[in-house]
């Protein structure tokens, strides 16, 4: 029987990887678990790869001359650019991926709804939006599985979201021995060669 290609999905870190949230806590997901020895995970912390600590002041999403910016309030670090840039870089980085599990509510990896405020200190949130990194993956993987941990406990969308990401695994295998078909190239045949008999006698002559 033949083995079917595993999906490339990946996960936010923090969903039952590492404790590296800001509060240096770790996520359960059944979900993520139960799927771990049938895909291949990606784990990444956006916030720790740029370079903030765990633990660490938490980030918000701050509205601010209409344009969105991502701050830390207590230390009024702003890593907008920062997190832009490591989002760019890291996805085009990625030569195969088939889907993500992305942390909800969170400032840089919630793909709808991550609180926005109007300022840093204001302690109400006045909308819900993408956070930086989660946007960043919606708008480059539009055509790809993606959800958020807590979506995934819905039967249905977790369901959907298996579908997807074993018949992107399936399309991506498809047409990488298709391009490897191509690549190959057969060899001219040599030209037969007849036994002429031993070296130095014609063939068929006896001594």
């Amino acid at each position: 029987m033949r083995e079917l290609p595993k999906p490339i999905v990946v996960v936010s870190k923090c969903i039952e990887f590492e404790s590296v949230r800001w509060n240096s806590q770790i996520i359960s997901s059944d979900f993520v678990r139960k799927l771990g020895h049938c895909v291949t995970f990606i784990p990444v912390c956006p916030e720790v790869e740029i370079g903030l600590h765990v633990p660490r002041d938490p980030l918000r999403v701050v509205s601010s001359d209409r344009k969105l910016k991502l701050v830390q309030p207590n230390t009024r670090l702003d890593v907008t650019n920062r997190m832009l840039k490591f989002a760019d870089s890291f996805l085009n980085s990625l030569s195969e991926v088939d889907g993500f599990i992305l942390k909800s509510s969170s400032p840089s990896c919630a793909l709808k709804d991550a609180k926005i405020y109007p300022d840093r200190q204001e302690p109400a949130s006045t909308a819900r939006g993408p956070g930086f990194f989660g946007k960043r993956v919606s708008k480059k993987y539009p055509h790809l599985a993606i959800e958020d941990e807590r979506r995934l406990a819905s039967r249905q969308i977790a369901e959907h979201f298996l579908r997807k990401i074993f018949a992107s695994a399936r399309s991506r295998h498809v047409r990488a021995c298709k391009l490897q078909k191509r690549r190959i190239k057969l060899k001219p045949a040599k030209p037969s060669q007849h036994y002429s008999g031993p070296r130095g006698r014609p063939e068929g002559k006896l001594r």
